[in-house]
Order: structure tokens, then C-alpha cells, then sequence
């Protein structure tokens, strides 16, 4: 039987993924959790995508090739969307 615990657990997946859904909700791709309308801020976007990309340059060497390959493509995936709003190209 489970106490909780394991529930409420974060690894480095759920940390990330937690990160990038933060990104997504900055960029208006996912609507904002409370308000429930998507909103914009490219400023707050880029911040998240930059501790994305700390977070990659710090655990360099350090991360499972799984972990790894996870923050490569999230990265790509967030930067790629941010370039798109920025430049007004979206989709």
C-alpha cells in the first residue's frame, strides 16, 4: 500500500516536464491554469527556456541518456516555438 510518498514524488522528468508546461503557458500555447485563457509573456517564456537551458550546460555528463535525450528535445521544441512568437510566424 502506497503512504503518499511516491505520489508527490519529483525526478528530473517531472522537474522538467513541470518547467516546460510552465514555458508553454508563458508562450499562450496552453491556456494559464488559474485564469484558464491563454496569455502571453515572451519575457517569462524566454526566462523558463534559459533555466532549461542552465539546467542542461550544469548536468552535462551527468544525466542518464534517457534524461538527456528528454532536455534536448524539450529545448528544441520550446525554442523553436519561442522564435515563432517572437517573430510573429506562429504554427
Amino acid at each position: 500500500m502506497s503512504d503518499g510518498k511516491e505520489a508527490g514524488r519529483v525526478d528530473f522528468y517531472t522537474f522538467c516536464m513541470g518547467l516546460g508546461s510552465s514555458a508553454l503557458v508563458h508562450l499562450g500555447d496552453v491556456p494559464h491554469p488559474d485564469a484558464g485563457d491563454a496569455r502571453t509573456s515572451l519575457l517569462m517564456a524566454q526566462q523558463t527556456i534559459d533555466i532549461l537551458g542552465m539546467l542542461q550546460e550544469k548536468t552535462r555528463g551527468n544525466l542518464s541518456e534517457d534524461e538527456s535525450k528528454l532536455l534536448e528535445h524539450l529545448l528544441l521544441d520550446l525554442r523553436l516555438r519561442y522564435v515563432q512568437k517572437s517573430s510573429g510566424r506562429e504554427g
